[in-house]
């Protein structure tokens, strides 16, 4: 199966620090993909990467087979990457319903279309926020608006970078269930996140991140039956 998202070799740096060395790995149609390792090891170096946060000295990002090396961030999300961002990120000045509007677009003539109806169907607790700011949402709430804001772009590929960070049990186990239906729908992701189990539920594959470069991948029944991997490189 030919790969919807292609990262090849990517070397990106910090100025004169070096955080990615020569990374690779690929998401196909449909597929979830994690990318799993401790604080610091470059998972969010690449997420920033690929959405053209960072242009990397080195190596190449396909999607859909078109090259999007380097390029600015707007247009990379133009080409159907949908970016749940660690720390949310959400307008704190703009109501729930601005928030989704204010991203919504169908280049792709997506079918059917995410619409707010859709993502409230998704999220009830977001319909009942519907006129309340941004900043006055529990974080649990903001998670749910910014998966929605995403999502009302029409992506073909959602990344979520720690989705499920510093949420209280019943709101984590709201997001993996809006997870398992996106996969479900056929939508590809690309998931970063500290809890491990939920993980290999959902997830086709994974990918460990040490010191910026890729030390193993595979998929979760060969994970599961290989715990030593994750005791040394996660420190579970």
């Amino acid at each position: 199966m030919s790969a919807l998202l292609e990262v090849d070799g990517i070397e990106t740096h910090y100025g004169a620090s070096q955080a990615l060395f020569g990374l690779s790995f690929d998401v196909r149609s449909s597929e979830v993909v994690t990318l799993i390792g401790r604080n610091g090891m470059g998972k969010s170096t690449t997420v920033k990467t690929v959405m053209g946060m960072l242009a990397p000295r080195k190596g190449s990002v396909h999607i859909g087979g078109a090259d999007i090396t380097g390029q600015p961030a707007h247009r990379v999300a133009r080409t159907g990457i949908g970016l749940v961002p660690e720390g949310r990120r959400i307008f704190p000045n703009l109501t729930v319903r601005e928030n989704l509007v204010a991203t919504a677009e169908n280049r792709r003539g997506r079918q059917p279309p995410w619409t707010l109806q859709r993502v409230y169907d998704m999220f009830p607790r977001l319909e009942e926020r519907e006129r309340n700011l941004g900043c006055n949402l529990s974080g649990g709430e903001q998670q749910m608006l910014a998966i929605g804001r995403a999502l009302m772009t029409n992506p073909t590929l959602l990344i979520l970078d720690e989705a499920t960070e510093g949420l209280a049990p019943l709101v984590r186990s709201e997001i993996w269930n809006c997870l398992a239906r996106l996969k479900a729908e056929g939508l590809s992701l690309i998931v970063i996140d500290k809890n491990i189990a939920p993980l290999l539920r959902l997830a086709d594959r994974h990918f460990i991140v040490e010191k910026g470069r890729v030390v193993w991948q595979g998929r979760s029944e060969e994970l599961r039956a290989q715990p030593e991997l994750l005791r040394e490189y996660v420190g579970m």
